[in-house]
C-alpha cells in the first residue's frame, strides 16, 4: 500500500528539503519504491538529486497548471528506486495563475492519484511557508512529516503549522494525519540541543521519532554533488541517521 508523506514547516533552514532528499533515499536503498515531488520554487530538493532545474520542459509548476500530464515530468534519478517531479522558479508564479480556478487546492492529489499505486512511497518537499503549494501537498498527502532545527525558537510557529494541518484535514483532507517530529541539527555536545529535545517532548503531544539528524558536515556537503547522502558517504553519521529515520517510517507504516 502506498503512503504519501509532506514534508513541512513554515519556517526556513530546518533541513526539509535535506529530509526530504535523504529520507527518499534511505526509503530506496531498503527497497521501497519511492517518487519525490519537490514543491518549493528553491528546486533545491530537484538539484539535490543532480537534476539541472532550468533544463527542464515539464515540472510540476506544468502540471499544475495542466500543461502536462503527470507522467510527463516524472524524472528517473541515478539513485535507484527514486523518480523526482522537479520544480524550478517557475513555480514561484503558480499561486497567482491559479487564482480563480475551481478546485485548486485538489490539483495535485488528481494527478498524483493515477501514479499513487506505483510507488510504496510518495515524498512531497513542501515550501517554507503556508501557501497554495503546502495546501495541496497537504491535500494530496496522507500524512505530514514536520522536521525541527534544535535551536531556541524551535517551538515558534509549529503551533500555527500544527493549526493549518487541522485546518486542511477539517476542511480538505478528512484522512490527513501528523506523521510525526523530527529533530534536525542536533548536537549532543551541547546543553541546548538536549533542551530543545525535552521542550518540545513535554509541550508536544505528537509523535517524536526517536532518530536525531546530527549537524554533520558530509550531509551539508552532499547538495552541492548533487547526490543523497546514502550516495556521497553512506558511512557518515548523516547516512546512518537516514538510514534510521526510514526504519522508523517504514514500522509506522505497517
Amino acid at each position: 500500500m502506498s503512503k504519501t508523506i509532506a514534508v513541512a514547516n513554515q519556517k526556513g533552514g530546518v533541513g526539509k528539503t535535506t529530509t526530504s532528499i535523504n529520507l527518499s533515499a534511505a526509503l530506496a536503498a531498503k527497497g521501497k519504491k519511492v517518487l519525490l515531488i519537490d514543491t518549493d520554487p528553491q528546486g533545491n530538493a530537484t538539484s539535490g538529486f543532480g537534476i539541472d532545474k532550468n533544463e527542464l520542459d515539464n515540472t510540476v509548476y506544468e502540471l499544475l497548471l495542466g500543461e502536462c500530464s503527470i507522467s510527463d515530468c516524472i524524472v528517473k534519478t541515478e539513485t535507484e528506486n527514486v523518480s523526482v517531479i522537479p520544480a524550478n522558479v517557475n513555480l514561484a508564479a503558480a499561486e497567482i495563475e491559479l487564482i480563480g480556478v475551481d478546485r485548486k487546492e485538489y490539483i495535485l492529489k488528481n494527478e498524483v492519484d493515477y501514479v499513487k499505486d506505483d510507488y510504496d512511497y510518495i515524498i512531497i518537499d513542501c515550501p517554507p511557508s503556508l501557501n497554495m503549494l503546502t495546501i495541496n501537498s497537504m491535500t494530496t498527502a496522507d500524512s505530514v512529516l514536520v522536521p525541527i532545527q534544535c535551536e531556541y525558537y524551535a517551538l515558534e510557529g509549529l503551533s500555527q503549522l500544527i493549526h493549518t494541518i487541522n485546518l486542511v484535514k477539517e476542511r480538505l483532507n478528512p484522512q490527513l494525519q501528523m506523521e510525526g517530529v523530527v529533530f534536525t541539527m542536533y548536537d549532543s555536545r551541547t546543553n541546548l540541543s538536549n533542551q530543545v529535545v525535552e521542550n518540545v517532548k513535554s509541550n508536544l503531544n505528537q509523535r517524536i521519532y526517536n532518530t536525531l539528524i546530527p549537524r554533520n558536515i558530509r550531509l551539508a556537503e552532499a547538495p552541492s554533488y548533487g547526490m543523497p547522502i546514502t550516495k556521497y558517504d553512506p558511512k557518515s553519521t548523516g547516512a546512518e541517521s537516514y538510514m534510521n529515520l526510514a526504519e522508523e517510517v517504514i514500522q509506522t507504516t505497517k
